[in-house]
């Protein structure tokens, strides 16, 4: 299926930020999660609201604060008066698509509650495991400039993370036109549902699928392990990364026509996909590492 339409829809709210849904819709479609770090009030949420209401998923928001226990996340069992027994009662990550807004407000034990429903589709409560509905997606945002109340992702998490995106604000006309108009919140019930989790669950193996060549692949390997070699770098990429970045690439081909990777694919998903998962040396841009690593990397053709 084309996704075009969708990217359409989805625009009509986030107004101005084609490319960013693209790139969501690329995560998403990869099979992995997104973490937008951006200001607040740019459209984070209204970004995760109209991505469920489009595809035709289920959504649920979870304010993440410094009170917040895990089972606030997972749900907790109860004990049933009429039942004579203890019931589960499923939490709010029990749903296809998860605005885990401010995550890094949460304490370490609350965040750790997201580990396994990212990386395994599951939960486990007293010892009990609940699988998740699917497709399972989590955009998680956080505030680049405040870090006060705030715990810091440890790396381990972050690297949980397919993609981490900005929004930006947007341009002066654009803007302009928000103004003048309704609150684009208001308006994301108006939006055409325009596929379903069955639809999308075929589209992701379809995705799966899609051809990688051995030279484009020794490429992104290539990148990835210029910045373990980097002396600026403290830790550099994951073997996950470099595979989180052909999932992506696989996906982005997919949404632009494709059945094949081109080495295009690599270069643009390079900084969104790698750059969160470095640590590097004080008053150093991780961006600015990727990018050096991808001008000393040959690009194959």
């Amino acid at each position: 299926m084309s996704f075009k339409g969708v990217i359409e829809e989805i625009s009509k709210i986030v107004r101005g930020k084609e490319e960013v849904i693209e790139k969501a819709l690329v995560c998403f479609l990869a099979g992995g999660h997104l973490l937008i770090e951006d200001v607040p009030g740019v459209g984070k949420t209204a970004l995760a609201l109209s991505l469920a209401k489009v595809l035709g998923l289920s959504f649920s928001r979870i304010q993440f604060t410094s009170d917040m226990l895990p089972t606030d996340i997972t749900g907790t069992s109860v004990y049933d008066q009429v039942q004579k027994e203890f019931v589960f009662k499923k939490g709010p990550i029990f749903n296809n698509v998860i605005l885990a807004d401010e995550i890094n407000r949460a304490t370490p034990k609350a965040q750790s509650a997201l580990l396994e429903a990212m990386a395994e589709g599951q939960v486990t409560v007293d010892g009990k495991t609940y699988r998740l509905p699917e497709p399972f997606f989590v955009i998680a945002t956080q505030n680049p400039i405040e870090h006060y109340g705030t715990y810091p992702l440890p790396e381990s998490q972050l690297d949980r993370f397919a993609m981490r995106l900005s929004v930006g604000y947007p341009d002066p006309k654009t803007e302009t036109e928000i103004v003048m108009g309704r609150n684009p919140l208001e308006k994301i019930e108006t939006l055409r549902v325009l596929t379903s989790p069955q639809e999308i669950s075929s589209v992701r193996e379809e995705v799966k699928q899609i051809y990688i060549s051995e030279e484009i692949a020794r490429f992104a390997v290539k990148i990835v392990a210029r910045t373990r070699n980097d002396p600026d770098v403290i830790l550099g990429v994951s073997t996950r990364g470099v595979l989180h970045l052909v999932s992506c690439a696989k996906a982005q081909a997919y949404l632009r026509g494709r059945d094949f990777v081109v080495p295009e694919d690599i270069l643009e998903l390079a900084v969104p996909v790698l750059a969160h998962r470095l640590v590097v040396t004080e008053g150093l841009a991780k961006e600015e590492v990727i990018k050096r690593a991808l001008r000393a990397t040959e690009v194959p053709r």
